[in-house]
């Protein structure tokens, strides 16, 4: 798998690498999943009171394209397809004891008749997915006031990722 590029346009580093520490990495994907109607697939999560965009992590076996369309599928039952196999953007997060670099991609809504596949976690986390216009996904993303740090990480990271995303459709309309 590609590494991303440091000086790329497109990568946002958030957090700090702290030199004292040893982390753990971890590669994931994000995907800006878009309707014909211009509404935008996110995820509220009840614990920790914030937004998120679908995606997670990339496991051993697939590649980051297939990890993001799998991703979509499990968290809001919607079958996507990537506008392209090339990632748009990419975040690199030093939290906790993790590093971990997500490959973003924009994909279109194929079908968004399925339920989502969530797991014990998720359930647990109170995972909501919804449907928003992108100026409405974007202010409930940046507004909201998450309660736990983690939430915080994650509020940033997306509200970066939706804001190049859109950039991108607008550049290219």
């Amino acid at each position: 798998m590609a590494t991303p590029s440091r000086n790329a346009p497109n990568h946002k580093i958030i957090g700090t690498k702290d030199p004292a520490k040893s982390y753990t990495d971890r590669k994931s994907t994000r995907v800006v999943a878009l309707k014909p109607s211009g509404e935008v697939a996110i995820i509220y999560v009840k614990e920790g009171n914030y937004y998120k965009l679908p995606g997670g992590g990339i496991e051993a076996d697939e590649s980051p394209t297939d990890a993001a369309l799998r991703e979509v599928k499990e968290e809001t039952g919607a079958i996507v397809a990537l506008r392209s196999t090339d990632y748009f953007a990419t975040t690199e997060e030093f939290r906790f004891q993790q590093h971990q670099v997500s490959y973003c991609y924009l994909a279109d809504v194929v079908d968004d008749a399925g339920e989502p596949c969530l797991t014990q976690e998720e359930l647990a986390d109170g995972f909501v997915q919804q449907w928003m216009t992108v100026n409405k996904a974007s202010e409930a993303m940046s507004t909201v006031e998450p309660t736990t740090e983690f939430g915080c990480f994650v509020k940033e990271r997306d509200v970066i990722v939706l804001t190049e995303a859109m950039k991108l459709v607008e550049s290219s309309s």
